[in-house]
């Protein structure tokens, strides 16, 4: 597909009007393409489960992570309430030489490994389905497509796309790097028959953009240039009718956009038009490694938001399974 670099609102507008999923599941659905993942589909995710190997692909929550304050994002501030001195010294009130400790977390909800919710990106002022924004997001929060509407769905088959290795050098594309439907096909020809994409799938696709962050340092990590899905793979993300996508980068889309003058265009078609859950700051490369040496790309996946109420993103902890 050619893209005018010049032209940001037509491109996004003639995509949005092709991949749109408005009134797919009714007036009132908050699900949007999750709707895709049903009872049978997470079946066929349990039965991948054959080692019992384990992956977390969550990066840490921690102050050294990747914020640097855009959009007044912190990275977490983790602080004790109760700590072993106060045990040891007796100040805690318990009986029977009693002690513990407690803690809280201040953070942003999108401070490292996440999901955007439906209620983050707008297109013109709508959001999912067609709604107003501001009828959905307020003050209160999102009062219609709340992160919470998704709890306890976001489980099934697995797909690891490696792009980075297939694609890349050394594993790993670099930033600008714009990963076409062909790339994606490319790729899962490559992995052969357990990394087919279709309806129902969580695709996780690494550029192998976090592992240069870690060894070069954060630096633009967050809202810099970064390899990514391109504006063009619309079609294709609404075509293959997946339940949710993620990435190993900060934005999910590559950076800089493909035009002259556009911040995140594919968000804008992908959130409100498809209903497409986005993750972002996904930890996939010891999955990779492990996905590379047995030559199988599917797995369990479990990926629940934090149900924050309200929420237009939360922190996820996901796990793989095979």
């Amino acid at each position: 597909m050619h893209l005018d670099r010049t032209d940001p609102e037509g491109a996004i507008a003639a995509a949005a009007k092709r991949c749109s999923n408005w009134g797919r599941w009714g007036a009132d659905d908050v699900l949007g393409t999750l709707n895709f993942l049903d009872e049978a589909k997470r079946r066929e995710g349990a039965a991948l489960i054959r080692r019992g190997a384990s992956f977390s692909l969550a990066q840490r929550f921690d102050a050294d992570g990747p914020q640097k304050g855009w959009r007044r994002r912190t990275n977490p501030v983790h602080t004790m309430l109760d700590t072993g001195l106060d045990a040891e010294r007796g100040t805690q009130g318990f009986p029977h030489g009693l002690g513990g400790a407690d803690d809280v977390v201040f953070m942003p909800l999108q401070a490292s490994t996440q999901w955007d919710g439906l209620g983050h990106i707008f297109d013109h002022g709508v959001a999912w389905n067609g709604r107003r924004a501001g009828d959905v997001v307020t003050s209160e929060g999102d009062r219609v497509t709340g992160i919470e509407t998704a709890s306890g769905r976001i489980a099934g088959r697995g797909v690891l796309l490696d792009v980075g290795r297939v694609i890349g050098t050394d594993g790993e594309l670099p930033d600008g790097f714009a990963i076409t439907a062909g790339h994606l096909e490319e790729t899962m020809a490559a992995h052969g028959e357990t990394a087919r994409v279709g309806r129902g799938d969580l695709l996780l696709v690494r550029t192998g953009r976090l592992a240069r962050a870690r060894r070069e340092g954060w630096g633009d990590y967050v809202g810099g240039p970064a390899p990514g899905l391109s504006f063009t793979t619309a079609d294709w993300l609404h075509r293959t009718e997946i339940a949710a996508i993620a990435t190993d980068t900060w934005g999910f889309e590559v950076r800089p956009n493909e035009f002259d003058d556009a911040f995140q265009p594919l968000h804008q078609v992908a959130i409100p038009h498809l209903g497409l859950f986005l993750g972002e700051m996904w930890d996939l490369d010891v999955l990779a490694a492990d996905c590379a040496a047995d030559r199988r790309y599917e797995f369990w996946l479990t990926a629940d938001p934090l149900p924050v109420t309200g929420a237009v993103g939360a922190p996820v902890a996901p796990i793989a399974v095979k």
